[in-house]
């Protein structure tokens, strides 16, 4: 199971840049695995910690999906900050403020799940 967050700010969303187990380098939503004993929401929120440094507030569900929750967040606290010594964190490139109109970082997994986040 996997937890996401949405942050959406000033015509930006927050993605990492990371490798996935396909091979390939893509943008994606901050998040990770649900740990046992973790609520998605815990997940989501020690997960945004973990791979951007942000505090988070989680606000919602927006969906589910063959066991991947993806919630809208808001930052609480914390800096912009990428810890590379964090080893869950090796899989990640980059973090970054990515404009909602940059359509060449988002896929066909990202793409649906942003819409609905700016609904």
């Amino acid at each position: 199971m996997i937890a996401q967050a949405i942050i959406i700010k000033n015509g930006h969303v927050l993605m990492v840049k990371q490798y996935v187990e396909r091979g390939d380098v893509v943008w994606n939503f901050p998040g990770g695995s649900i740990e046992e004993g973790e609520s998605p929401e815990q997940a989501c929120i020690r997960e945004l910690k973990e791979e951007t440094g942000y505090d988070v507030q989680v606000n919602g569900l927006l969906n589910e999906i063959n066991k991947k929750f993806s919630f809208l967040a808001e930052i609480i606290g914390g800096e912009l900050f990428l810890d590379t010594n964090n080893q869950d964190n090796e899989d990640i490139i980059e973090v970054a403020w990515i404009p909602l109109n940059d359509f060449g970082k988002f896929d066909p997994i990202t793409m649906p799940v942003l819409e609905l986040a700016r609904k």
